[in-house]
């Protein structure tokens, strides 16, 4: 069986570079073109069918690439069981791939085992934190490995809520051991949305939590007499959120930065030009830093 004889031996560790998010699309374009980029992410759970077409693919690109695996389906926040086939599968992949980075979302996707097409946040409590964190530490000791946590976009404020977004994340990081995947275009959302200030949550984000940062395209749309942005992951990133990763490097330091893009995809050259855009700003912040 090919996934017996190519098993990775070790970990390639992602720099701090740009990468992108590569989709089945665009999956013949990248093998013709072999792109001079350093690192791509996938969907995890796009990937548990072995011995598949994709499978392969991604056995031969992480030959030349480092991996990053951002699962979607774990249900981190919800109060279903963790689901064992989905951990069992996952580990199984990363035992093959041997990724540099393994991360999933800080949100619930699941309630009585139905599957939502939706990541859910969490209401910010002390009570969540303490669910969140157990699940968190049974996942990592599962997978003998830290796992990053992705801030999700959120369309509604619980009101029960005790703490403000960027205190619940930093909480449960710090609690359970794992990092943080910061997506500057989702806080760009939300503090548009819910009316609070980008800068103070990214302010108070402890730097050596954060271990990745995604970038993304999104768009403005009228509810009622609202306007509202939605994170929908189909355009380039717009100007106000290059801006607020460029204050982020200044105050984290580089981070590797991945490039997302899920619907509405475009050619691969316009996605690696994203891309090279972000590794501009990873440059100058450099320059400026030394």
């Amino acid at each position: 069986m090919q996934t017996e004889k190519q098993v990775f031996s070790r970990c390639r560790d992602i720099p701090a570079t740009a990468g992108i998010g590569l989709r089945q699309p665009h999956h013949q374009a990248f093998a013709d073109s072999k792109p001079g980029i350093d690192w791509v992410e996938v969907h995890s759970e796009n990937y548990f069918e072995m011995n598949t077409p994709p499978f392969d693919f991604l056995l031969k690109v992480r030959e030349n690439y480092a991996l990053s695996l951002h699962g979607v389906g774990l249900s981190i926040g919800s109060t279903d069981p963790l689901n064992k086939s989905h951990l069992q599968q996952l580990k199984a992949i990363i035992d093959i791939f041997q990724p540099g980075l393994v991360s999933e979302h800080l949100c619930w996707v699941s309630e009585n085992n139905v599957y939502l097409q939706d990541l859910l946040p969490l209401p910010q409590t002390e009570a969540a934190i303490k669910h969140v964190v157990e699940r968190i530490d049974s996942v990592q000791n599962y997978l003998g490995r830290k796992i990053l946590i992705e801030n999700v976009s959120c369309y509604l404020n619980y009101p029960h809520n005790e703490m403000p977004e960027w205190v619940f994340l930093a909480e449960v990081a710090k609690r359970s051991g794992c990092g943080i995947l910061l997506d500057v275009n989702n806080i760009y959302i939300n503090a548009f949305n819910h009316k609070f200030s980008a800068w103070e949550y990214i302010e108070n984000i402890p730097k050596q939590l954060v271990e990745e940062i995604h970038l993304a395209g999104h768009q403005q749309i009228q509810a009622g007499d609202e306007t509202l942005l939605l994170d929908h992951h189909g355009d380039k990133v717009l100007d106000e959120v290059w801006q607020l990763y460029q204050k982020t490097l200044n105050l984290l330091g580089n981070i590797p930065t991945l490039i997302e893009w899920d619907t509405q995809l475009p050619e691969l050259p316009v996605l690696l030009a994203e891309a090279e855009k972000a590794n501009k700003y990873l440059k100058l912040n450099h320059e400026y830093a030394a």
